[in-house]
Parts: structure tokens; C-alpha cells; sequence
């Protein structure tokens, strides 16, 4: 089969495996990937460039309010469920690779990635111990000493859960095993991946797939936070962390006496926006804890995409963000970063362009 053809072949199942799980069909769904295997196309492109890339699809639908919450939810729950068709249709090859544990950081659902690595690695002939979303450190740790696999996969999508990342890979290192980072929280070029100390990072379950065909390095001897992140000694972060319900109830109160309209909100939509104020309040500390402003910019830069998707002006995010700024005037670097957001906001076109 040509290139050509097998390019058009695996464009013609992904749309109609888009069709089935925005409509709904699991049974669609299930069918139209047991052709696709059964027609001689690659299962690790089935994976990849059939349910993975639909999976994409139905993240930008969502961000552009062209697809429900629950039509989100819907659809990843029949992709996760046909990753099982896998198990059922092909046989798999013996493992004569590598033992490898895949995780999700704790705190972390979004475990779509991990499960398709999962089965790329144990398509390839590794041994795998996939142990799905939100890991907690101790029980993976106790894990790797009952297995001792020869790698952690560790998958992070949400970027506020960096600093348990950083607390994962520094606990897997502490048993003796090293650690290859992926997903959006690690940044598109796996810059915090690096920071907080992992042995290895990829941007995609082909990339580490092919990573791990060779050892990683061993691990360094065990070390603590501040031995990566010396900033931290300022305490910004912690005393951030430490007050957010207060900065939230702070800023919401002034919200109020600032723009009329916030206070004819009723108790949802008081809680709504409470929550958004939690959001912003907690990618803040955890750009202080990285010491990447870019980190929050870019999280105000996607919300801003989606408030206009949806119809709200980007604009409604700055008064917020100077109320948040007037309680952190003691917090240089926190105050920095708050004031850098800003102006990023006030570019024109900022956040009009949804992430990829």
C-alpha cells in the first residue's frame, strides 16, 4: 500500500470515528477500529493517528463551544473504551523490551495519554504497568519497589500539577528509578520536564516509545526541591498557596464593589466565578514555583480564547488581575508576573487564537 493511500485510508477512519463518538455510538465507534486493524492498518497508527487525533479534535470543538462539556466527556469515554478493542483483536507481541510503570501525576484525570502510550509501548514489546490517572506518590513508590521497572512514564496534562510532579520524580529517583516526563503540564517543549529534574522527556507517545528502546540514565542521588528551584527560597509560592482562599474571597469581594453587574450574580454564578478566581489564583503559584511568568500568561492567554468563544470580552479578566496584584504588593515576582499578564491581555488579539 502506498503512502498515499494508507495517509487517505487513516484520514477516511478518523472522521468516521469522529462521526460515531460525537454521536454518541460506542458500538460505531468499536466497529469502525476493528476495520481499520482489520484492513491492515498499523495499530500504532490506529492509535495514534485515528483515536488520538480524534481525541484532539474533540479538545479544540470543546474550547471553540462547538461541543458540550458532556458531549467532551461522551466522547473520550467511548475512545478510552475502544483502546480496549486492542486486547480483544490483535495478538500481542511476547515482552522482551523493558518493564515500564505508566502513571498519571496525583491529582491528574485526564489519563488518555498515558493509557495510549501504554499500549504504543506494549505494542512495541515492552512490559507495561499502566496504573491509570491520579497516582499518588507513596503507592507508585511502593509499586516500583514490589516491580522495579526499569522507567517511570509519567504523564502530566494540567500544569498547577507541576509542583506534585516535581515531589513524583524526586520520590521515583529516591527508589532508584529514573523518570521520563510527558504531556501539555511539562510545556511544548518539555522545559519544566528538565526543570524539575526528570531523566528524560518527550512530546509524544511515538517520541517515547522510541526513548525508552534505550536505558535512562540512573538516577543522581536524591535531592531536595530547593536544589532545583532556588527561587523558591523566597517563599512566595508557599505563602501564595497558603492564602488562596483568602485572595479568592478578597478579589470576589472586590469584584463587586468594582463592576455592579457582579453583584446582582446569583449563588451559581457567584461560585462559578469563585471557582475561575481559584483557577487563576493557582496557575500564579505555580509559576512561581517554576519561576516562569510565562506559565501564567499563557494559561490567561487560553482563557481568554475560550471567554470569547463563548462570548464574554477577554477584557472581563482585568480588573481580577489588578485587584490580585493590589493584595500581592509585597510579592515582587508575583506582582511581576500579574502586571506581565496584563499587558499580554491588553495586546490586540490576545487570546483570540485557541491552543492547538
Amino acid at each position: 500500500m502506498s503512502t498515499v493511500t494508507s495517509g487517505a485510508r487513516v484520514a477516511e477512519h478518523a472522521e468516521r470515528l469522529w462521526d460515531a463518538v460525537t454521536a454518541g455510538d460506542e458500538y460505531a465507534a468499536g466497529d469502525i477500529v476493528v476495520r481499520a486493524l482489520g484492513d491492515g492498518t498499523d495499530p500504532e497508527s490506529v492509535l495514534l493517528d485515528v483515536i488520538a487525533a480524534v481525541q484532539r479534535r474533540v479538545g479544540r470543538e470543546w474550547a471553540a463551544n462547538r461541543l458540550t462539556v458532556a458531549q467532551e466527556h461522551a466522547a473520550t469515554a467511548i475512545n478510552d473504551r475502544v483502546i480496549a478493542t486492542f486486547g480483544y483483536v490483535l495478538r500481542r507481541p511476547e515482552p522482551h523490551l523493558g518493564r515500564i510503570t505508566v502513571a498519571c501525576v496525583d491529582g491528574e484525570w485526564h489519563a488518555m495519554p498515558a493509557r495510549l502510550l501504554s499500549e504504543v509501548l506494549r505494542l512495541r514489546g515492552f512490559h507495561v504497568d499502566y496504573l491509570g490517572a491520579q497516582v499518588p506518590a507513596p503507592h507508585l513508590v511502593a509499586h516500583l519497589h514490589r516491580t522495579g521497572p526499569d522507567a517511570v512514564a509519567l504523564s502530566g496534562s494540567l500544569a498547577t500539577r507541576l509542583p506534585t510532579a516535581h515531589a513524583t520524580i524526586t520520590a521515583c529517583q529516591a527508589a532508584a528509578t529514573p523518570v521520563i516526563a510527558g504531556g501539555a503540564a511539562f510545556g511544548p517543549d518539555g522545559r519544566y520536564a528538565r526543570l524539575l529534574g526528570a531523566e528524560a522527556w518527550a512530546p509524544d507517545a511515538r517520541a517515547a516509545a522510541d526513548r525508552l528502546a534505550e536505558p535512562l540514565p540512573r538516577p543522581l542521588a536524591a535531592h531536595q526541591p530547593l536544589d532545583d528551584l532556588p527561587h523558591l527560597a523566597d517563599q512566595e509560592y508557599t505563602l501564595v498557596t497558603r492564602s488562596s482562599a483568602a485572595l479568592v474571597k478578597t478579589v470576589l469581594a472586590g469584584l463587586a464593589e468594582r463592576i455592579p453587574a457582579v453583584r446582582a450574580y446569583t449563588d451559581q454564578q457567584r461560585q462559578h466565578t469563585a471557582e475561575d478566581l481559584a483557577h487563576i489564583v493557582e496557575f500564579l503559584a505555580t509559576a512561581l514555583y517554576v519561576g516562569d511568568e510565562e506559565l501564567l500568561t499563557g494559561f490567561l492567554g487560553w482563557t481568554a480564547g475560550i471567554l470569547t468563544a463563548r462570548g464574554v470580552p477577554a477584557s472581563s479578566l482585568v480588573p481580577a488581575l489588578e485587584l490580585l496584584e493590589a493584595e500581592l504588593r509585597d510579592f515582587p515576582r508575583a506582582t511581576g508576573m500579574l502586571r506581565a499578564t496584563r499587558t499580554h491581555l491588553a495586546e490586540p488579539a490576545a487570546g483570540s487564537e485557541l491552543p492547538a
